[in-house]
């Protein structure tokens, strides 16, 4: 059951019992020993968008992820050395990380505009983003060490919206039309009629996989970027009559994809969101399942969606 603040009963308090410490810090998995920024601000993100209440977590979260920012504004995964957790990878991606920091920020306007730790972050993080455009393209780079865009962190970085921000910044973005229009250009393949996953010119030859070409197919539905020249419901149905099979076996192997699920469930696709339910409901709190699942399967449960019964045909 997910619990409701008294006079808020279509606002279910976020669940993250098992992956959070008395400090703030949240693990990416179950009783987890690592840390990675980027999968936490996704987690919570995605809860607050479908209307789940992040409150116990998003402070204390902030606070603590602050106090490990670089002096470069980016940010370091981070691993259980005993009681402490210590930097102990690079993150894998800047651009996104940082985007997702800062969109994750402007949630709360008060609090940003009178921390001044927070603030300072704020200013530091948009010019390390803006420093990751690539100018001549429109499109963000990865970091300052792989200078090559990946479609999937570049529809991240467009969910960020800074002209709605309550902090101005000494940096000039470009706005969510030209970087939405630029980020069609350089990663729609007209030939294929598919979405390239990265610049670099040796991904067209890589053979497919689950992740990353097929999650990026459905990526944008999760940001409602705009499909130019497609029908975003028969993309979606193409998607699931393809792909559907392969992702409900996921979690054998490798991650759970709740992500995809959320998906299903806003393209009213109930019965495939039931499915993942049901299929996945052996990897919960396993290595295959991480914090965005758990957010996922609670954002499920609020629309009233609960795993599919056993004579439903899931593949």
């Amino acid at each position: 059951m997910l619990a409701v603040l008294p006079g808020q009963a279509q606002t279910p308090l976020l669940n993250l019992d098992g992956y959070t410490d008395a400090k703030g810090a949240i693990s990416v998995q179950h009783k987890g020993d690592t840390i990675d920024p980027y999968f936490t601000l996704q987690a919570l993100l995605l809860a607050r968008d479908n209307g789940l209440d992040i409150s116990t977590y998003a402070k204390p979260w902030v606070n603590w992820l602050v106090e490990r920012q670089k002096p470069d504004a980016t940010f370091d995964r981070f691993c259980r050395n005993g009681p402490v957790w210590a930097p102990c990878k690079t993150a894998d991606a800047d651009d996104a990380l940082l985007a997702l920091w800062l969109k994750f920020l402007d949630t709360m306007p008060e609090e940003l505009t009178q921390n001044p730790a927070w603030l300072k972050s704020y200013q530091q993080s948009a010019a390390a983003l803006a420093r990751l455009l690539d100018t001549p393209r429109g499109i963000y780079l990865v970091s300052p060490v792989y200078q090559h865009g990946l479609f999937m962190d570049n529809l991240e970085v467009l969910s960020y919206q800074p002209a709605l921000s309550k902090v101005r910044t000494d940096v000039k973005l470009p706005s969510s039309k030209k970087l939405s229009r630029d980020i069609h250009n350089v990663f729609w393949d007209p030939k294929d009629k598919r979405f390239l996953v990265s610049t670099q010119p040796e991904q067209k030859n890589v053979p497919h996989t689950f992740y990353p070409e097929y999650v990026a197919q459905l990526f944008p539905l999760l940001f409602d970027f705009k499909l130019l020249g497609l029908n975003r419901n028969q993309h979606y149905q193409k998607w699931m009559r393809d792909h559907r099979a392969e992702w409900l076996t996921q979690s054998k192997a490798d991650f759970s994809w709740g992500l995809v699920a959320v998906i299903a469930a806003r393209q009213g696709d109930r019965t495939s969101a039931a499915c993942w339910l049901r299929e996945t409901a052996s990897a919960k709190n396993t290595s295959h399942w991480i914090v965005t699942d758990t957010v996922a399967a609670q954002i499920l449960a609020r629309q009233g969606i609960s795993a599919a019964k056993p004579d439903v045909a899931c593949q």
